[in-house]
């Protein structure tokens, strides 16, 4: 039996993913940035938090953020929720948290290139969104006014 390095171990690892089947870790992971805050979270970190137009690109650069800003930003959002989706990203390498010893203490956020590599992907599920929410909303009242 042969002895597998590390980095054939992982690409035999990646080989093997496959999010149709029931036991595949992969599956998680969709389902973590599927969540809308973590895509809200994502677009906030990258810099597309501008309103602009809907379906506008923003090329605004990442940048870091305090929790505060982040909370402000993200209308709605409580703040157990962006507690624990920041530190679920965290937990996945997609941000890092930077502790600065001021009085008060100051925390920030940033995206880590893996983070920026998802975080073009969520923003252009944003701006679809944006762009196409008053048709799904046409859409959803005309089912509704065909459906008993």
């Amino acid at each position: 039996m042969t002895t597998m390095k590390a980095a054939q171990k992982r690409a035999q690892a990646k080989m093997e993913y496959n999010a149709f089947l029931a036991g595949c870790p992969s599956r998680q992971l969709l389902d973590r940035i599927s969540d809308k805050w973590v895509v809200l979270i994502l677009c906030a970190l990258g810099g597309d938090n501008s309103p602009g137009r809907p379906g506008a690109a923003h090329e605004d650069a990442p940048k870091a953020m305090r929790y505060s800003e982040i909370s402000r930003l993200l209308a709605g959002v409580s703040q157990k929720m962006l507690t624990q989706t920041l530190r679920s990203l965290e937990h996945d390498g997609l941000l890092t948290r930077t502790v600065t010893p001021t009085v008060p203490v100051t925390v920030s956020y940033e995206l880590t290139d893996l983070g920026l590599s998802l975080h073009h992907m969520t923003r252009g599920l944003r701006n679809w969104a944006q762009t196409h929410m008053a048709e799904v909303l046409a859409n959803r009242e005309n089912y509704d006014a065909r459906t008993p």
